[in-house]
């Protein structure tokens, strides 16, 4: 195969280690050329039309560029404004950096800096090419087009340890799915879902270039690695010594304004493909069969986003739309079991004896709240208990037990399918070390010390102990500081729900106009409703500002590597948005109307506010109208946020080149004027997720249609997610992951707690467990034995025991009793107001079922776990032929140049290496 006569001692790399920061930057790189062999392009910052000095005068963009004769300025109404190659139409842009030349007092700081950074991202071997800001639509902004030579990319190639193919995969493919023909209306075109044949990989080595399959050099590397590893010189590129203190990294330019943006480019318009039949046109693809709406039936095409943007981004979709199809299973069974409470309404004996006249009408219950409230009748709230039962009923038990194991499956599937992507995506000996695990620029800047690496023996920076103490001890303050805000909050808004229910009850018993919706509006469900909304806009304001907080304090730990600084900053915002978003729920579930006290010793907060009581027909509705509205407001919110809050943005950025002829917006223009996808983007549409999975676990007892309301949502997501990044983001650096990372845990640990607290909300919130008590142990009908329910649950007071100043201020029928929610004994009692033998019965009965029903999920959750291997046997079959064959390729490789070598009269290869190779091989063959 021809390798166009690459050699590896054709390039001459010098790495030289700074003795400040031990940073090891590749400062010298001269590519040679073989004789009679053209150079793939200039080695010096190339501007077109002009003669300017080479980049030994260390002349920076800025300078060459005011150089250019102004007649001698390429007219870019001959240029393809889709273009993403150099002027030469051969060099493809690999990176693009922005800058405005503003004459402020920092303007020669500035200058210096760039002058410096590009000079040394020259002798790395990058090439330049700047555009002058007479030439960009707005005529102020520079932009330095950046191209990464073959020598550059083969030699960070091997530093990256990026797979490459070597031989195309023989393995038969899976036996067809007999359901496939009724699938196929779900499927994408073949060519779509695998662009390119599979192949078998193995880490790149310039020395054993013949090995790989390398048909064209200029597209032998995709683009999106092409812009992986120019990002990497950049981000470890110096620039200066500032403050007697190495400067470097593109990110640190970004932050003090020498540049304003770094990017690299999307290949062409997401609307039309592109004109020059070299480029792919992948965004045009993505954008026409999986980020418009209308798609939202068909499959993702996880190879092309993969490709295009990257695994850490492939492998998120890849995610988003499992999770969405396992949600399909949990939002049909919960449709099922809500349908049950719906057509079991009626045949609901305890609301039924609410609504009669002759029960519930005659059951005066005790007021709501001192002085100010009234008595009022039991069958008020007929409405309220008729759609408890939609929620509060058998099939609640059957779906809390259904999702535990659901929720096994979930996971469990989940890792096979994430096994699966690691082969094909040639993830499976990646480790985080390659990119995760080195050393983050700015702990290497902020770290002065340094101390010897126990493996590497080589000095590298350190943060002290006595420093990262004070630090995590600054860090934990805050954390603990912004979660007792989040309870301060939940407090306040309890406060509010005590203060205000009288002032509805009031109202709404004074208002004439709201007399015919009393039955469906009631106090409760009003204090309920207005309480959640202003508990969710709290919430809201709230997370603006911990994201930032939590930015700063993780920024402050300095984390030693990417993995530790994303781990440590998505616990804390986990943290906090559990906090944040679960609270009101979990007060609602299991502490709201259980330490309410009775009539006559009502137990209160601060000593002022009277604890709130559930209604009559117990908790669970109020619970459900706040998961309700916490849920469906943050996914109305964050939809507002992804989809149109970028697309305003842009459209207002993008208003003035709408004017201008389009031949003259360029490709990089275009670009730049979008959004950024930061290094953070990611990590928000996966807490946004998390927190989604929290909701539709943790409170799933109290609302079965959570599930679909989730179902629903990502379905919208994942487009509205495609969307934004296909035509409102600059395109993202690629970057690779083999797995979901820290969220595996955070998920496996929610789907733990998930159990308890449903168990908790059947036994405590939930009226099944009293109800199941007097069915089976104080009925007092046989033939009926739920009838006379709502009389046993509800203790008699004797209005004259009031204290004085808490008795209502009318009893205008001059009622005896009241009636109360408790079981505690009547006032002519000998143990007046003490709780009865059936308290502790139920009680004993919750403990006992809570107990069981952890149990019975948990064997069943572990037991799934065990059955379900995490890697399926295809896969484990495919990498070990994919290891067989690769090390088969090596050591014939090996072996050949060892025959070479001694044909040639190399005194250096011996024969006992020849047979030593010889064995290695044998023995591979009989592994």
């Amino acid at each position: 195969m021809n390798r166009l006569g690459k050699k590896a001692n054709e390039t001459l790399i010098e790495m030289a280690l700074s003795a400040d920061d031990d940073i090891a930057v590749l400062t010298k790189f001269t590519p040679s050329q073989s004789e009679g062999e053209e150079c793939n392009g200039p080695e010096t910052i190339s501007t077109a039309g002009s003669e300017i000095p080479s980049s030994s005068e260390g002349l920076s963009s800025t300078e060459t560029t005011l150089l250019i004769p102004e007649h001698q300025v390429i007219d870019k109404r001959h240029q393809s404004k889709d273009s993403i190659f150099f002027r030469d139409g051969v060099r493809r842009i690999d990176f693009v950096l922005s800058y405005v030349d503003d004459l402020n007092k920092e303007w020669e700081k500035k200058l210096e800096r760039r002058k410096e950074f590009e000079s040394n991202l020259q002798k790395a071997g990058l090439e330049l090419e700047t555009e002058d800001k007479k030439e960009s639509e707005d005529g102020k902004i520079f932009f330095v087009k950046i191209h990464a030579p073959w020598e550059v990319l083969i030699t960070y190639a091997e530093v990256l340890n990026i797979k490459v193919p070597i031989r195309e995969n023989d393995i038969p493919p899976m036996v067809e799915n007999p359901l496939d023909c009724v699938l196929f209306p779900l499927r994408l075109p073949e060519k779509v879902m695998h662009p390119e044949p599979d192949y078998f990989t193995a880490p790149f080595s310039k020395d054993k270039q013949e090995l790989y399959l390398i048909n064209d050099e200029s597209t032998f590397f995709s683009p999106s690695m092409r812009n992986r590893i120019v990002n990497y010189i950049l981000t470890r590129c110096p620039y200066g010594t500032e403050e007697g203190k190495k400067k470097f990294g593109i990110k640190r330019l970004l932050n003090n304004g020498t540049y304003t943006a770094a990017y690299p480019l999307h290949d062409c318009q997401y609307w039309k493909k592109a004109s020059d039949p070299n480029c792919d046109s992948e965004r045009y693809t993505l954008y026409m069969e999986w980020a418009r709406f209308l798609r939202f039936y068909k499959e993702q095409p996880l190879v092309l986003i993969r490709k295009y943007y990257g695994e850490k981004i492939g492998i998120y979709f890849a995610w988003l739309g499992f999770y969405t199809e396992m949600l399909f299973l949990a939002a049909v069974v919960g449709l099922i079991c809500f349908l049950y409470g719906l057509f079991t309404m009626d045949e609901n004996m305890s609301s039924k004896e609410i609504c009669d006249p002759a029960i519930g009408g005659e059951i005066i219950m005790c007021p709501l709240c001192d002085r100010d409230c009234e008595y009022w009748r039991l069958n008020t709230t007929c409405e309220s208990s008729q759609y408890s039962h939609l929620f509060d009923n058998v099939a609640t038990l059957f779906f809390a037990i259904f999702m535990g194991i659901w929720v096994t499956l979930f996971l469990e599937f989940w890792k096979r399918r994430q096994a699966r992507l690691k082969y094909e995506w040639d993830l499976v000996d990646f480790e985080e070390e390659q990119q995760q695990l080195q050393l983050r620029p700015e702990y290497e800047a902020k770290c002065t010390q340094k101390k010897k690496n126990p493996v590497t023996q080589e000095m590298e920076p350190y943060l002290p102990l006595t420093s990262q103490a004070v630090r995590f001890c600054i860090s934990g303050a805050t954390v603990l500081f912004w979660v007792s805000l989040i309870i301060a909050s939940m407090i306040a808004v309890i406060v509010y729900r005590l203060a205000v229910y009288a002032a509805f009850a009031s109202l709404m018993e004074n208002t004439q106009t709201l007399q015919p919706i009393s039955g469906v509006l009631t106090p409760q469900l009003a204090t309920s409703v207005t309480a959640s909304c202003l508990n969710f806009v709290i919430i809201m304001i709230l997370n603006f500002f911990y994201e930032r907080i939590a930015i700063w304090i993780t920024d402050m730990e300095i984390p030693r590597t990417h993995m530790e600084y994303e781990n440590r900053l998505t616990m804390k915002m986990f943290l906090f948005q559990f906090v944040n978003y679960y609270s009101s729920c979990f007060y609602v579930a299991f502490f709201k109307g259980k330490f309410v006290g009775y009539p006559g010793a009502y137990t209160y907060m601060f000593n002022r506010w009277r604890n709130e009581e559930c209604d009559p027909a117990g908790c669970l509705i109020e619970l459900t109208t706040q998961l309700t509205i916490v849920m469906a407001g943050k996914q109305i919110w964050g939809n507002i946020q992804e989809a149109i809050v970028p697309w305003i943005c842009n459209w207002w950025g993008r208003r003035k080149a709408r004017n201008n002829p389009e031949n003259l917006y360029s490709r990089w223009e275009q670009d730049h004027d979008l959004q950024t996808f930061g290094a953070l983007g990611l990590f928000y549409e996966y807490l946004e997720m998390v927190i989604q999975f929290g909701f539709i676990t943790l409170f799933v007892a109290s609302f079965p249609l959570a599930p679909l309301l989730a179902l629903m949502n990502n379905i919208l997501e994942i487009r509205v997610d495609s969307w934004k990044l296909t035509t409102q983001y600059r395109r993202p650096v690629a970057a690779k992951a083999h797995s979901i990372g820290v969220w595996q845990e955070i998920l496996n640990g929610m789907a733990i707690l998930s159990v308890v607290t449903n168990a908790f909300i059947v036994a405590f919130t939930s009226d099944m467990i009293p109800r199941l008590v007097y069915y089976y142990a104080y009925f007092e009908n046989e033939h009926s034995p739920m009838s006379g329910y709502i009389n046993n649950s509800l203790s008699v007071f004797l209005i004259s025991d009031f204290p004085k100043g808490n008795e209502p201020k009318e009893n205008p029928e001059d009622f005896v009793i009241c009636r109360y929610r408790d079981y505690r004994y009547p006032p002519d009692h000998e143990k007046k107001y003490m709780h009865t033998m059936q308290f502790w019965h139920i009680l004993a009965a919750k403990l006992a079922f809570i107990i069981i029903m952890e149990h019975v999920v948990f064997i069943v959750k572990f037991f799934v776990a065990w059955m379900i291997p995490d890697v399926p046997a295809d896969v484990k079959a495919k990498i070990k032929r994919e290891k067989y064959l690769t090390q088969k390729i090596l050591h014939e490789y090996e072996l050949e140049k060892l025959k070479e070598r001694l044909c040639q009269g190399d005194t250096r290869a011996t024969e006992k290496e020849f047979i030593a190779t010889e064995g290695r091989m044998e023995l591979s063959r009989a592994m």
